[in-house]
């Protein structure tokens, strides 16, 4: 924000104040200037815009940044707000820029037409045969406002890029995205066609500064004196010409870099992968087992999965299920759109086994330094749970194996759900995990407690008749699942009690609202005192 800031007041007192923009100034007023100043910002936020979604780049950025502090690679997971806050900036600047233009049209007309002052009037008529120093690009009475935006290569460029602005940006509504995906995949395509127009828009050169450098011209003595010009050696006619066009210098390394990116995607695309295993799980839940030549993972990132079958072009990013010590890779997917409708009831026909299944990753997330910690919380939602699957079965290899590097004693486990079913899939892992804890002397390594939100009368009836059961009703667990949704402020004081002097990383995948909840937790169980608990909130991000 302080460089839009600093790039909009630098850019806006160089055509405020400039000497060469007099003229240009005498004619448009204010306009000119508010009309700059957010072109130059666009151009930085055009340079930033495409960064964020350079997932491979972004994945080798926070590899290189192991050695320094979690803080660092924690804004890294944040890619997608800044790509979103980045997008917010280049649509206001762009309305400015609009507005501050169409004023800037209206004043050429009227200047042509000799509605201001005679100075704006012989500004306007400056006989030009080569047409190249002119300073009103309104050349003929025949010339309206219209027809100015709709023939010139800056205002078809500026009309295209700004439909497909609005474009982008309303189909990114949440709403929009949530429900008709690939409405907002295919919209967003369009970003293709607006760097397209951006670097073409400026060739138009409709903004024109005076080029009079020798001899010196005094704007001070000739704007009064327009009957000297030409005639008197210090008033010669003003000549003016158009600035070089500057975006494509802003934005050329981000469009190669993004290039470079989906060149790797395309690459990753072709090689083949094979069908290793195909569930369907309660819950409307697909698990997929895949199996790729040189696929290597970490736990708790994630893939991009594309079916030719169902669409070319749709990509849809899913958490990875399998840990790194298995010789698959998985993924669960739940039924919430078209794209995963279509492929659940393809998977119902061994469809997917004779389909091609394209695949792009892996990517790094928070989950990444879940191991960083020396306590972690573990909170998932829904299908949120999927990160956490990955590090629990990566937990439960590395104590099989005695493996000496895990740093991590003490794990967590918070797993939210609206319906019974929904436990069904995963349980199984717990119960090993449950077996396995016990087995070694280690049940309090894990602590996992499960919550269902949401339940029907017929429900509570049968878990009155068998609470006295030593399994879980729901689960078959050992742990009962808990009805209803977390005292939070009950669970960070245990964890406080029990980790007085740790560093506890808090892990969610799950919605916006229950991020904010933990986030303040994290920021109020946070002691001042550095030697005691500290707890660090890591969401995920797609």
């Amino acid at each position: 924000m302080a460089i839009n800031i600093f790039i909009f007041v630098w850019f806006y007192f160089l055509y405020d104040l400039g000497d060469r923009f007099f003229y240009t100034r005498h004619l448009l007023g204010s306009a000119l200037a508010w009309a700059r100043a957010p072109a130059a910002v666009l151009n930085f936020n055009c340079l930033l815009i495409l960064l964020p979604v350079c997932r491979n780049l972004l994945s080798l950025v926070r590899g290189s940044f192991v050695c320094c502090g979690r803080t660092m690679r924690k804004q890294l997971d944040k890619n997608i707000s800044f790509h979103k806050l980045v997008a917010y900036m280049i649509g206001l600047m762009t309305a400015v820029h609009i507005i501050a233009h169409l004023l800037n049209v209206e004043r050429y007309y009227n200047s042509w037409h000799g509605e201001y002052d005679a100075l704006s009037m012989a500004l306007s008529r400056l006989n030009d045969s080569g047409n190249t120093t002119y300073l009103n690009p309104i050349r003929s009475t025949t010339t309206t406002p219209n027809l100015l935006v709709f023939t010139t290569i800056a205002g078809i460029t500026g009309v295209i890029i700004t439909l497909a602005l609005i474009l982008m940006i309303t189909s990114s509504m949440e709403v929009i995205r949530r429900s008709y995906f690939e409405v907002f995949w295919f919209t967003h395509h369009l970003f293709i066609v607006f760097f397209a127009g951006l670097v073409i828009h400026g060739a138009g050169r409709i903004v024109r500064s005076q080029t009079n450098a020798n001899p010196p011209y005094n704007i001070t003595f000739c704007k009064d004196h327009i009957e000297d010009w030409g005639r008197k050696k210090m008033c010669p006619v003003p000549q003016f010409a158009g600035g070089f066009p500057q975006t494509w210098m802003w934005v050329i390394g981000p469009m190669v870099l993004y290039v470079c990116e989906r060149l790797l995607r395309f690459i990753r695309y072709i090689q083949a992968v094979k069908y290793r295993k195909i569930v369907i799980r309660p819950s409307k839940v697909l698990e997929l087992q895949l199996v790729k030549n040189g696929f290597k993972m970490d736990v708790g990132q994630y893939v991009f999965l594309n079916c030719p079958a169902i669409s070319q072009l749709e990509w849809h990013p899913f958490t990875m299920t399998s840990a790194p010590e298995e010789d698959f890779f998985s993924v669960h997917i739940r039924s919430v759109g078209d794209w995963t409708q279509k492929l659940i009831r393809a998977s119902m026909h061994d469809f997917c086994e004779s389909s091609k299944m394209g695949v792009d990753g892996p990517f790094g997330t928070a989950s990444e330094d879940v191991f960083d910690y020396e306590v972690a919380m573990l909170v998932g939602a829904g299908i949120g749970v999927t990160p956490f699957a990955s590090i629990l079965k990566s937990i439960w290899y590395k104590f099989k194996d005695s493996n000496p590097e895990l740093r991590t004693r003490k794990i967590y486990f918070y797993w939210l759900c609206r319906e019974t079913h929904a436990f069904e899939w995963f349980a199984d892992l717990l119960q090993v995990l449950e077996r396995e804890m016990e087995e070694r002397g280690m049940g309090d390594f894990l602590t996992y407690k499960l919550y269902l939100t949401g339940w029907d009368p017929s429900h509570a009836t049968h878990v009155m008749v068998h609470a006295d059961a030593d399994t879980d009703v729901v689960t078959g667990l050992k742990q009962k699942t808990n009805y209803g949704r977390p005292n939070w402020d009950k669970e960070f004081e245990q964890v406080c009690q029990e980790n007085p002097t740790s560093v506890v990383g808090t892990f969610l995948c799950g919605p916006v609202v229950l991020a904010t909840v933990l986030s303040k937790k994290c920021v109020k169980y946070t002691d001042v005192d550095p030697r005691k608990t500290k707890f660090y909130f890591n969401k995920e991000n797609f």
